[in-house]
């Protein structure tokens, strides 16, 4: 099964897309108790991928997940949950498992239900949890599949990894590749919200733009889009003409951004872009797990320039700060968190430099929600 993942090329659809099979392998490589866990914490605002799947298809993620148990020989698997939507959908779907003789013997099933945040989704934060500590992210290395859940080997794997898991072994490696580009093979699920027709949760193929996507599943825009919030929060902000882009994890990168969670949100023509990142930017520093000082100090830094820009408060070094932010933080935190809020940071200059311009310009401007920016 691990060879079939690696053929297939799937990747980890919590975010940072990496390679499925070689996560499952090191799992497997382990010695002693082992655990596998379905993340289904989904704490980023702008997707709702997890939550659909949990309550539309569960029965799909938990055949991913007991074949994911008996691939690396765990002999405990935790859901991990944090949408009371969600833990009801699973617990039903175990019962009728259960009820059908069908759940595998020797192996502990358990639901462990979180409260919501960014940083309670992150694998060594959902470990921590589970063994009964606070839902923070730990400093890496040790890494999951080196001691997790109790110290023991764990496999964490958002659900929708888990659930195309389940489809490739049930129809191959090759009817996975069939569809999607070569790098970016098969299907995802797309979160789609903003300035869209008919928002909500989609499965598409890798590979369509995302004027296609918001064209085809979305039903088209309802006002030409100034820009488009990528990858949830966590990809920053593309201008307009960005819509060529093609959805696929190097296309986007190559932009400048990430595809992330796959969520993407079409900002509305009377949507300010500068408004709108510094309202990320306060919610990245609200959410910060407060342990390490660079994240505390990044997350208020870039949400104080980007709220003095958006107010007329700016004294002039701001984007200057905002680029050397943008590039100088990533990789500093204990997780990728600090990551995002660089990223905002970064393509917001980036990408809009006009609008960035207009309000140096206008530093008695006052942001009026709702009013002309």
């Amino acid at each position: 099964m691990i060879s079939e993942l690696g053929g297939a090329g799937l990747r980890g659809r919590g975010g940072a897309a990496f390679p499925a099979h070689v996560k499952w392998a090191a799992v497997a490589a382990a010695t002693g108790p082992k655990v596998v866990v379905a993340n289904g914490e989904e704490g980023e605002p702008a997707s709702a991928k997890d939550r659909w799947l949990l309550t539309h298809r569960p029965h799909l993620v938990l055949d991913g997940l007991l074949l994911a148990a008996r691939t690396v020989g765990a002999d405990r698997v935790v859901l991990y949950l944090a949408h009371p939507d969600t833990v009801t959908a699973a617990g039903r779907a175990l019962d009728e498992l259960r009820a059908a003789g069908a759940l595998p013997t020797g192996v502990t099933i358990d639901v462990h239900v979180v409260e919501p945040s960014y940083v309670a989704g992150e694998e060594t934060a959902a470990c921590r949890s589970i063994s009964g500590g606070p839902a923070l992210p730990l400093a890496k290395p040790p890494r999951p599949h080196e001691s997790g859940v109790g110290g023991a080997p764990t496999l964490v794997s958002n659900v929708e990894t888990l659930a195309h898991a389940a489809w490739i072994a049930r129809h191959g490696a090759a009817a996975y590749r069939s569809v999607g580009t070569p790098d970016s093979p098969g299907t995802t699920l797309v979160t789609l919200s903003g300035a869209c027709a008919r928002p909500g949760v989609y499965e598409v193929p890798f590979g369509l733009s995302v004027a296609d996507l918001f064209a085809s599943v979305g039903g088209g825009f309802t006002s030409s889009p100034v820009g488009f919030v990528m990858g949830g929060w966590f990809g920053g902000l593309l201008a307009a003409e960005r819509a060529t882009v093609t959805c696929c994890y190097e296309a986007v990168r190559a932009a400048g951004s990430g595809l992330g969670c796959a969520a993407i949100t079409a900002l509305r023509a009377d949507e300010d872009p500068v408004a709108v990142a510094a309202d990320i930017a306060a919610w990245y520093a609200r959410e910060s797990a407060a342990q390490c000082g660079v994240c505390v100090k990044g997350t208020a830094s870039i949400r104080d320039a980007l709220g003095a820009l958006r107010d007329g408060r700016a004294t002039g070094p701001e984007p200057a700060n905002l680029a050397r932010w943008g590039t100088a933080l990533p990789r500093r935190g204990a997780c990728a968190f600090l990551d995002g809020a660089a990223t905002l940071a970064r393509t917001v200059v980036t990408e809009f430099p006009v609008q960035v311009a207009d309000r140096m310009r206008s530093v008695d401007h006052h942001y009026n929600p709702g009013g002309p920016a």
